[in-house]
């Protein structure tokens, strides 16, 4: 039976859906300000005219999209608002987090931690320390790469992920014969989804099929890879090009590495950080942008977690994802 298993990381909390091993889906929460479930007063600052639709800024500064406004909902005036949809920030701009007026029944709440959203899900939850080895044995390393990267290989051809403003975009690339390659990928795009937590709008941009048979099939087995999945479907057209769309809550595990890969880095040091095991004092080398987004919150935490010191050390020559943790002596 698939089972959640959570880490409770620093700067981040992720969790993994594993079964036989495998990571079937995954989630990343970055701790933003305005998260799905958060319930709070924010100030109506614009509302568009002729219509229920409007921007609200809450206590923080942070301002969102709202929806559904009441008639008395003016320029100016406190609402009690429910957050929906988390900020998705993408390469180029920022889509603002959407909310709606909160129900009468409801009262100021913070945000659901990514924890306690999972356990409002069908499958068991386990939270797991840090230094536990399952995540690694599941392959979350090879998830990660996948997620900066955006390329994903499989038998004959591989995926290529890129979100953009309007659309996360899957191509696919490979050899030829093209109606065989267009199958193949098939599992490798459902697989994907759920993996890299990808909703929201979601193009994919398979080889040209001029036999309409051949298209058919490719539609056939989507909808056979696709059951279960909370989404709608076009058929394919003659150009190839398939559109989903699913409920989009949340940034894609893709979309959050794209737009903050140096944020991303230094998460990923600081878990290698809180697995070391040999004794000593923690030494953290990595780029120096990597470093200074390791912010002195973060290393008070990790010294806490530890019960080391820390020391770091700037190598400009190394790639943003290639910055490791070791114990040397004090």
């Amino acid at each position: 039976m698939p089972e959640w298993l959570h880490e409770a990381g620093i700067g981040e909390e992720r969790a993994i859906l594993v079964e036989g091993g495998t990571i079937l889906a995954a989630r990343i929460d970055w701790g933003e300000p305005l998260r799905p479930g958060l319930v709070a007063r924010a100030r109506i600052v614009r509302r568009l005219a002729g219509t229920r639709r409007g921007m609200a800024r809450f206590a923080d500064g942070t301002t969102a999209q709202v929806d559904s406004l009441p008639p008395e909902a003016t320029e100016g005036r406190d609402l009690l608002l429910r957050v929906t949809r988390a900020s998705i920030a993408e390469r180029g701009r920022t889509k603002l987090a959407q909310a709606r007026p909160a129900g009468a029944d409801e009262a100021p709440r913070p945000a659901p931690t990514l924890l306690h959203t999972l356990a409002d899900e069908d499958h068991p939850v386990r939270a797991m320390p840090a230094t536990d080895r399952r995540f690694d044995e599941a392959g979350w390393h090879e998830l990660v790469e996948e997620a900066m990267s955006g390329e994903i290989a499989f038998p004959g051809g591989s995926l290529t992920i890129s979100p953009t403003p309007a659309m996360t975009l899957i191509d696919i690339d490979g050899s030829p014969p093209l109606p065989g390659l267009a199958l193949a990928a098939v599992p490798a795009i459902a697989a994907a989804l759920p993996r890299l937590d990808i909703g929201g709008s979601i193009g994919i941009d398979f080889p040209t099929l001029s036999e309409r048979k051949d298209r058919q099939a490719v539609d056939a087995a989507l909808t056979s890879a696709l059951a279960g999945w909370r989404g709608e479907r076009t058929a394919m057209n003659g150009y190839g090009f398939v559109q989903l769309v699913a409920r989009l809550e949340r940034p894609s595990l893709v979309a959050r590495f794209a737009r903050d890969p140096v944020g991303a880095a230094a998460r990923i040091l600081l878990r290698q950080a809180e697995r070391v095991s040999e004794p000593g004092v923690l030494l953290l080398t990595a780029h120096p942008a990597v470093l200074r987004a390791v912010s002195p919150a973060w290393e008070t935490e990790l010294a806490r977690r530890t019960g080391r010191a820390i020391r770091r050390h700037e190598q400009p020559g190394l790639a943003l994802a290639a910055g490791f943790a070791q114990a040397v002596p004090a």
